[in-house]
C-alpha cells in the first residue's frame, strides 16, 4: 500500500510538473506571438481616439468602454473559436487569411496617406455638423467595433501563425485568449488615458500650485500634437505590418523574389554598420515593407474608388478614421 501510494503521488507530481511546464510554454508562446502583433496594436490604439473626438467629454469613457466590450466579444466569442477550428481542420488557410489582412492594412494605410496628401475623404468626419448626437455616437461605436473586428482578426491570425509549437488545440486556445485579453486591455486602457489627458490637464490648471498649473497647461497644449503623432504612427505601423505580411506571405506561397531582395538588403545594411547594424537592418526591412504596402494599397484604392466606384462618399453613414 505505501509503495502504491508513493507511486500514485509520484504520478501526480509528474502530471503537476508537466502541467506547470505546459502553462509556462503557453505563456511564453503567447508572449512571443503577442510581440508579433505590435504593429497592428499600435494602429488600433492610434485609430480609436478618433472615435471620441468631437463628442462630449462626459461621454468619452462610456464610449471607449462600449468599444472595448465589443472588442472582447469580437476576439473571444467570434474570432477565437474560428481560429481554433481553422488551426485544427484547415491550417493551410491561415496564410491566406494573413494575406487578406495584409491587403486590408495596405489599403487602409494607403488611403490615409492619400487623404493626408489632399485626396478625397471617405465617410463622415468630425468636421461635419452633428445633428443627432445620440445617433452619431451609436454610429461611432458601431464603426469602431467593425474596424476593431478586422484589426482583431489580423491580431488573432498573426498570433495563431506564431503558435506552431503548441500542438494541442486547448493550449493554442489559452494562448490566443491571453493575447486577446492583454491586447484589448492595453489598447483601450491606453486610449482611455489619452482621451482624458486634456481633462486631467485642465483640472491641474485649477490647482494653487504654479508647477501643477504649468504642467496642466502643458498637457492641454500637447493633446492635439499627441493625436496627430498617434495618427502618423498608426499609419506607419499599418503599412509596415501590412507590407511585412505580404512579403512573408508571398515567400510562403513560393514567390521568393521580393522577400529575398528585402532580406538581402536588410543583411547588407546590418553587416555594414557594425554595432548599430541590427537596428538599421530592421529599419531597412520595415521601410521596404511599408513601401510595398503603399504601392499595393494605392493599386487597391484606385481599383475600388476609381474603377469600381466603391467606398463611402462624404456624408455616408459611419465615421472615417
Amino acid at each position: 500500500m505505501p509503495s502504491g501510494l508513493a507511486a500514485l503521488l509520484d504520478d501526480v507530481s509528474i502530471i503537476a510538473r508537466t502541467a506547470a511546464a505546459s502553462v509556462d510554454d503557453i505563456a511564453a508562446a503567447a508572449g512571443r506571438a503577442g510581440s508579433k502583433t505590435a504593429g497592428v496594436v499600435i494602429d488600433d490604439a492610434a485609430v480609436t481616439p478618433s472615435y471620441v473626438t468631437g463628442l462630449s467629454p462626459a461621454r468619452e469613457l462610456p464610449i471607449i468602454w462600449a468599444i472595448a466590450k465589443g472588442s472582447f466579444k469580437n476576439k473571444l466569442l467570434f474570432l477565437l473559436p474560428g481560429a481554433i477550428l481553422l488551426s485544427e481542420f484547415l491550417p493551410a488557410a491561415i496564410i491566406f487569411l494573413l494575406m487578406a489582412g495584409g491587403l486590408f492594412l495596405s489599403y487602409e494605410g494607403a488611403e490615409k496617406v492619400l487623404e493626408k496628401l489632399g485626396g478625397e475623404k471617405h465617410g463622415k468626419t468630425v468636421d461635419d455638423v452633428i445633428e443627432d448626437p445620440a445617433q452619431f455616437e451609436k454610429e461611432r461605436i458601431s464603426g469602431a467595433i467593425r474596424t476593431d473586428f478586422i484589426l482583431s482578426a489580423e491580431i488573432m491570425a498573426i498570433t495563431l501563425n506564431e503558435l506552431t509549437e503548441l500542438t494541442i488545440w486547448w493550449e493554442r486556445g489559452i494562448a490566443l485568449a491571453l493575447v486577446a485579453i492583454a491586447v484589448t486591455v492595453a489598447v483601450y486602457g491606453a486610449v482611455a488615458l489619452i482621451v482624458k489627458m486634456d481633462d486631467f490637464g485642465l483640472s491641474l490648471t485649477q490647482r494653487s500650485s504654479e508647477l501643477a498649473q504649468a504642467f496642466g497647461r502643458g498637457l492641454v497644449a500637447a493633446m492635439p500634437k499627441l493625436l496627430i503623432a498617434l495618427s502618423l504612427i498608426g499609419t506607419v505601423a499599418m503599412l509596415w505590418v501590412g507590407g511585412g505580411i505580404l512579403l512573408h506571405g508571398t515567400h510562403e506561397l513560393g514567390f521568393h523574389g521580393l522577400y529575398d531582395a528585402a532580406h538581402g538588403l536588410e543583411s547588407a545594411v546590418a553587416d555594414g554598420l557594425g554595432p548599430a547594424g541590427g537596428f538599421f537592418g530592421w529599419l531597412t526591412y520595415a521601410a521596404i515593407s511599408a513601401m510595398v504596402a503603399l504601392i499595393v494599397g494605392w493599386i487597391i484604392v484606385f481599383i475600388l474608388h476609381k474603377v469600381l466606384g466603391l467606398g463611402h462618399k462624404p456624408g455616408a453613414e459611419g465615421a472615417a478614421h
